[in-house]
């Protein structure tokens, strides 16, 4: 069977690319896009280049930007024009192939293996960079390849503005030299793991071995050592699908330091009312919690856990979200953002297994009542029911708040 090919396109800089874009003065600035200092949102979301030659990192407070970069250009974010060029890009995407999947705003796959009347996926590849380039006036980077895995890696290693191609001739000289937390799906806490036993290029991922790894990362470890000798098939999905969602959380950045327990109670009772109804529009019950807390000195820990049974009932996630944060923050440092996220989804119209102590007619009135719940906030908007503890929990809120929804096939 033919390889297929599969395309990773990633807009460089994204939001700071469009800013620039439009205001034609800030090419030659160092510029960073960042959020509300006011409303505690004062990180960078996004640099230009000539920002990052000088070490501004995304994620970092503005004013430790300003200490690496003083003469740098801060503006406030414009999601609607990132929104904007996100679909014009899509658009141009749509010329070559209806297989484009998101992953995120600034980055999409494309399955391009039947669009040989437009070239090879190196041509489509390069027809596409000059397209955006001209008609949008934005640059990308592209990967070409045989997987979604080896083509984000392409993506990755030429920026900006510049095409990778990598093949099964070349992908053992071009990966496995690099760090194995170049590896999508190997995160921060992965990353320290493998290098524990180690495990510190792709190439030394790929020669691991299988009881290794199964013993210390579980399947996760045996699917990464699959990414890394280049056996990922997973789809790219068709323009206008969904992925499964694999979990679904929301997460805020407070107004002002959280200090004590009942204060980070309001907060995650305040967040997972979206997270039940995130659960109930994609008909999902949760079997699991995952909570990310990160201190004023932007330090983030996180912990997760097993319920008892799959639920999508906002305060049974609550409770365990709060019951999870006791057990793990030791109070050395305030509170400055709050995130919860409902994991281990499964289907709604699964049997559910109760514990045999649990009380079956109880949860079917809580069932009824959070249905009534949500049909009035259906109809009359989100802040139609509240809890009424929640009324003392305004001033902890921003207006900026992160919605966390995750689809399947990649593990992050």
């Amino acid at each position: 069977m033919a390889d297929r090919c599969i395309l990773h396109v990633d807009l460089n800089n994204f939001y700071a690319g469009v800013e620039c874009m439009l205001d034609p003065a800030l090419r030659s600035r160092a510029v960073a896009v960042c959020g509300s200092v006011e409303e505690r949102h004062g990180i960078v979301l996004a640099k230009n280049y000539h920002a990052k030659a000088f070490g501004v990192r995304t994620g970092e407070a503005v004013w430790e930007a300003r200490q690496k970069c003083p003469h740098l250009t801060v503006v406030p974010p414009h999601f609607e024009q990132y929104l904007k060029f996100s679909r014009l890009t899509r658009e141009i995407y749509g010329r070559y192939t209806d297989q484009v999947e998101s992953y995120g705003m600034d980055e999409c796959w494309l399955d391009v293996t039947g669009s040989g009347c437009f070239g090879s996926g190196f041509e489509i590849a390069e027809e596409i960079r000059r397209s955006v380039k001209e008609e949008l006036g934005l640059t990308v980077s592209a990967g070409v390849s045989f997987n979604k895995i080896f083509a984000k890696l392409g993506s990755d290693l030429k920026k900006p503005d510049a095409v990778t191609c990598i093949d099964r001739d070349n992908f053992k000289e071009n990966i496995w030299p690099l760090p194995a937390s170049e590896l999508l799906g190997v995160g921060r806490r992965t990353g320290k793991a493998l290098a524990s036993y180690g495990i510190h290029t792709i190439g030394q991922l790929a020669g691991a071995s299988d009881r290794l790894l199964q013993r210390h990362l579980g399947i996760h470890g045996l699917r990464l050592k699959q990414y890394a000798c280049g056996l990922d098939c997973s789809p790219v999905t068709r323009d206008g699908e969904e992925a499964p969602v694999k979990s679904v959380g929301h997460g805020t950045t407070t107004l002002q330091d959280l200090c004590c327990a009942e204060e980070v109670w309001l907060v995650m009772l305040e967040l997972v009312q979206e997270v039940g109804s995130r659960l109930r529009k994609h008909r999902k019950r949760a079997k699991g919690v995952a909570i990310s807390i990160r201190n004023h000195q932007l330090i983030t820990k996180e912990w997760q856990t097993r319920l008892e049974f799959a639920t999508r009932d906002p305060l049974r996630l609550a409770r365990a979200a709060f019951a999870l944060f006791e057990r793990g923050y030791d109070w050395r440092l305030p509170i400055r953002s709050v995130t919860v996220r409902a994991i281990d989804l499964v289907e709604e119209d699964l049997p559910v297994q109760l514990g045999f102590f649990t009380d079956a007619a109880r949860l079917e009135r809580e069932e009824r009542r959070e249905e009534a719940v949500e049909s009035i906030r259906r109809r009359f908007g989100k802040q139609a029911v509240r809890n009424a503890v929640l009324c003392r929990s305004e001033r902890l809120f921003s207006r900026q708040e992160a919605e966390i929804v995750m689809p399947t096939g990649m593990v992050l």
